[in-house]
């Protein structure tokens, strides 16, 4: 029996599900708790934990089955490649949720941003908070903002990838 070569893409894939089923799980229970629109420090940071957790899994993962041995292109590249994987299934998930679960999404998402700012700053009047959030609504849509999605994602992605290849890499002796 041959043994099969691990590769980065296999792993990135693998991790990539993976990371894009655990955030879809936690986004859904953000939507059922109606606390999605919200987009609080404390959810976020429970979402960038889960990410760089599932990121820094696959990649000492791909070490792990590579004999002890990776590179910092290897390490990248899976990386990355799972932080893509991922921000495509949330992309979906965010263009189904904005168009069929949640219509009114963008407008509560505005309303409660109105709210907390004005909350925030009193003095500011309401005609520049109304300015301010109608030309933010302008460009914001389920595919804008799955793009964001995605250019957050694989930013986020390299910069933890190559944090983390970094720490673990370690070459194969010539």
């Amino acid at each position: 029996m041959e043994n099969q070569k691990i590769t980065t893409a296999k792993t990135a894939l693998n991790y990539g599900i993976i990371l894009g089923g655990i955030s879809l799980v936690y986004s859904l229970m953000l939507f059922f708790l109606d606390m999605h629109y919200q987009g609080d420090t404390t959810t976020s940071a429970i979402g960038y934990v889960i990410f760089i957790f599932i990121v820094f899994w696959g990649i000492r993962d791909f070490k792990k089955n590579n004999n002890g041995y990776i590179s910092l292109s290897e390490a990248l590249k899976t990386g990355v490649g799972t932080s893509l994987i991922s921000a495509i299934i949330l992309s979906i998930y965010t263009i189904i949720l904005i168009i069929y679960l949640d219509p009114e999404f963008l407008d509560k998402s505005i309303e409660y941003q109105k709210q907390k700012l004005l909350q925030e700053d009193p003095e500011i009047s309401i005609e520049n908070v109304n300015k301010m959030f109608d030309m933010q609504k302008e460009f914001s849509g389920p595919f804008i903002i799955s793009g964001f999605i995605i250019i957050f994602n694989l930013f986020f992605g390299f910069i933890i990838s190559l944090i983390v290849g970094l720490i673990l890499k370690k070459s194969q002796p010539e």
